[in-house]
């Protein structure tokens, strides 16, 4: 067997001295022979492949207890999990993507020398729910009031009173105005409140809610969401998700193991991956901060809307419906329509302008 000294397997596979000992030590790549005088190590050529392949993988990124797992597999059941790495790396690549744009329009926006002749923006608003055609008790709860507009989806033998303990932890940012530049902090300490409250009202670890809430700032709003109830925007004719379902199957999606198509007929497509549990001491919950155009139409929803209507149908009523309340009208009927399989819920805000002066800095 043809053996190299450890220079010269570490320049034929681009890793350094250094990487072989550590991966030495690791038991990812052993060499072939140590001389047990001197501890020297020596490499069969016939590693060049699998030391090229931990290169490669290294260079993308990969975590080196995920390269061990992947250089024990065959070919082709390594392609696979090379390609779901890599499908989750750029999905969490687009996530900081958007908290980096995020962070540039902020720091833009509040950087602004001069806002006083900024036009003055309100938010009207309606809030429904209904149980459905199949559920014998609704457990969503929703709100929508002068700055909360929030949906809960609660779930287990508890689920009713933890949703409405969830929204009702939010409900006192309702009473005064909030600054854009700590919303999010006061979001982010609101849902550990309403963490607490599901704990004292829905104990057992089976009984919980989602919770997709927004919080306005008078020009901006602000987005809490945990679970997969969702928040949309409709913005000049065009609907963008604005969440990220927090479920089994969006994150097989992300990981590129299922389609969007084949996640609508799984299984596990109802089991979350976080939410506000009796079983939970804390949740890190999604935030971000939305500036607000007039003319601009909020939805909130439970699942019980948005895995019956199809995105276009929920673009097509949302852009017809007058006002907040015939939208929310209009959607739980077309729930209904689609045979109302579970509790339904939506929140519509509008973005309008006021016929109040402008609006001081």
């Amino acid at each position: 067997m043809e053996m190299l000294t450890i220079g010269a397997f570490a320049k034929a596979c681009r890793l350094s001295p250094k990487a072989l000992r550590l991966y030495d030590e690791l038991e990812l790549l052993r060499p072939a022979r140590v001389d047990p005088a001197t501890g020297y190590r020596y490499y069969a050529v016939a590693q060049l492949e699998r030391a090229r392949l931990v290169a490669w993988l290294r260079r993308i990124g990969m975590p080196l207890a995920r390269i061990r797992q992947v250089c024990a597999l065959d070919d082709a059941s390594a392609a696979r999990e090379i390609r779901a790495y890599w499908a989750r790396v750029e999905a969490e690549t687009a996530g900081r993507r958007e908290l980096v744009a995020f962070l540039v329009d902020h720091l833009s926006y509040t950087s602004s020398t001069s806002r006083k002749d900024t036009t003055m923006l309100e938010l009207r608003y309606s809030a429904l729910s209904d149980t459905g055609l199949v559920r014998p008790a609704n457990q969503d709860t929703a709100h929508a009031g002068a700055r909360v507009l929030a949906v809960a989806d609660g779930f287990g033998a508890s689920g009713a009173p933890a949703s409405t303990a969830a929204v009702q932890a939010l409900k006192y940012l309702d009473g005064e105005p909030l600054p854009g530049g700590s919303v999010l902090d006061l979001l982010e300490d609101a849902v550990q409140g309403a963490a607490r409250a599901v704990q004292d009202t829905a104990p057992g670890k089976d009984d919980g809610t989602t919770l997709t809430a927004m919080v306005w700032t008078g020009s901006q709003l602000g987005l809490v969401h945990v679970g997969d109830s969702r928040a949309y925007l409709l913005r000049d004719g065009e609907l963008f998700r604005i969440t990220h379902d927090h479920t089994m199957v969006q994150s097989m999606i992300d990981e590129g193991r299922l389609t969007p198509e084949e996640a609508v007929v799984h299984p596990q497509r109802a089991l979350l991956l976080k939410a506000l549990t009796g079983g939970a001491d804390s949740v890190a919950p999604d935030l971000r901060l939305c500036d607000a155009l007039p003319g601009d139409r909020y939805l909130l929803c439970s699942d019980g809307l948005s895995t019956v209507v199809a995105d276009e149908e929920l673009r097509r009523r949302l852009s017809s419906a007058p006002a907040p309340d015939a939208a929310v009208r209009s959607l739980v009927e077309a729930a209904i329509d689609g045979g109302g399989p579970d509790n339904v819920s939506c929140v519509v805000a509008d973005v309008v302008e006021t016929d109040g002066g402008p609006r001081l800095g």
